[in-house]
């Protein structure tokens, strides 16, 4: 995805890395987001209906290597329309950035010849936790915590910034 120069060629367009307040001046009224949960073994993924209400568990991407990684992301992204993505940032517990958050950084600048979508960053520490947590009280078991934690992560991440997105929108609006 690019955009097309005067000879034909596609030009690269990089992602614009946004904040989750200037995404929110870009949304159209109905448009998908797509949440990312980047581990060094999968990429989860959870997309939000149009309205950007809830967050559902999509999908797990096995990763191999950046290519193939990134055609299966785009597949996804072309399939459900999606606007924009929100990922996962993974930061240490004193807010600093260190080597997984570097990595994440590294799989957006080499996604920015391929995907021109804007990407907003949002704070995902304590989100496995969380979600892991949230499994074993539904007493998943072992094998099943495996099979859905990432897409289940991605989801938590993406609900976040759908509950912050709407709290940015009711401030927005003008009091009566």
């Amino acid at each position: 995805m690019g955009l097309e120069t005067p000879h034909g060629s596609a030009m690269a367009m990089p992602p614009k890395l946004v904040s989750l307040e200037a995404l929110a001046d870009l949304l159209p009224r109905q448009a998908r987001l797509l949440g990312l949960d980047l581990g060094t073994k999968t990429i989860g993924l959870a997309l939000s209906d149009v309205e950007r209400r809830i967050a559902t568990p999509l999908a797990t991407i096995g990763r191999t290597k950046f290519s193939k990684d990134a055609e299966a992301l785009i597949v996804e992204i072309k399939r459900f329309d999606v606007f924009a993505l929100i990922v996962g940032l993974p930061l240490n517990m004193d807010g600093s950035e260190g080597p997984r958050a570097q990595a994440t950084r590294e799989f957006l600048r080499r996604l920015a010849p391929l995907c021109a979508k804007p990407i907003a960053l949002w704070d995902e520490r304590l989100s496995t936790a969380a979600v892991t947590r949230a499994l074993i009280a539904q007493d998943a078991s072992r094998a099943k915590r495996a099979e859905v934690i990432d897409r289940m992560a991605a989801a938590y991440i993406l609900q976040g910034a759908l509950d912050r997105l709407r709290d940015i929108a009711a401030r927005a609006k003008p009091s009566p």
